[in-house]
């Protein structure tokens, strides 16, 4: 296999910065950028902490999903449990194993990367790590994480792998995280899970907002 198709590191310089919004959980920076051969341009884009999502897989062959209300779109969408690496020092493993515990009430015993990427590397700096959690039990009731705000009316359900596949290729459902860890999980099994990473694999994960 050829390692030719690999994305390139490139800094291209940057000849100005304005911080054109501070929010509470994104920035919003405008560059202007030295592409060279004389040639400068303007981008504005999002400052992103970065995020995981997690495929919850049981020995049934099934995906936990959560339907959450996503005020932007206007949608409720069926998503991997995901969460934003927003809590300082903390290791993106540690970041998906708090997130199954809060939105998905579960816990697993065994862990594994299955694709990484940037969600929207045109306009954000956003790059999501997709893991793959089996061996999974529920947390029992008294340790539960009490949901807030939409993750408080956060539906879920456990669904084959089959149907959820199906799912994004009909054009039903449409968060990245799910579309992108389904289609990869459908590969891993396949391959009887030969595709899979390390959770310590390297990642190649763009500048970050400052926690």
């Amino acid at each position: 296999m050829s390692d030719s198709l690999k994305d390139s590191p490139r800094d291209a310089p940057v000849v100005s910065r304005t911080r054109q919004f501070t929010g509470a959980v994104w920035d919003i920076d405008s560059d202007v950028v030295d592409l060279g051969d004389e040639v400068t341009v303007t981008r504005d884009y999002v400052l992103h902490t970065g995020a995981v999502a997690i495929m919850a897989l049981n020995d049934r062959n099934e995906l936990y999903l959560v339907k959450q209300y996503r005020h932007p779109v206007r949608m409720e969408c069926w998503e991997p449990p995901a969460g934003l690496m927003d809590m300082p020092g903390e290791e993106a493993l540690g970041t998906a194993q708090r997130e199954l515990w809060e939105e998905a009430d579960l816990t697993a015993r065994q862990w594994d990367v299955l694709v990484d990427s940037y969600t929207s590397p045109g306009g954000s700096t956003e790059s999501i790590r997709i893991f793959l959690a089996r061996d999974v039990a529920e947390v029992p009731a008294s340790e539960r994480h009490q949901r807030e705000a939409e993750e408080a009316q956060m539906t879920g359900a456990w669904i084959p792998v089959a149907e959820v596949v199906d799912a994004v290729l009909t054009g039903r459902v449409h968060s990245p995280p799910l579309v992108m860890g389904a289609l990869a999980l459908d590969v891993a099994l396949r391959n009887d899970f030969s595709t899979l990473r390390p959770v310590d694999a390297p990642w190649d994960r763009p500048p970050t907002r400052d926690l």
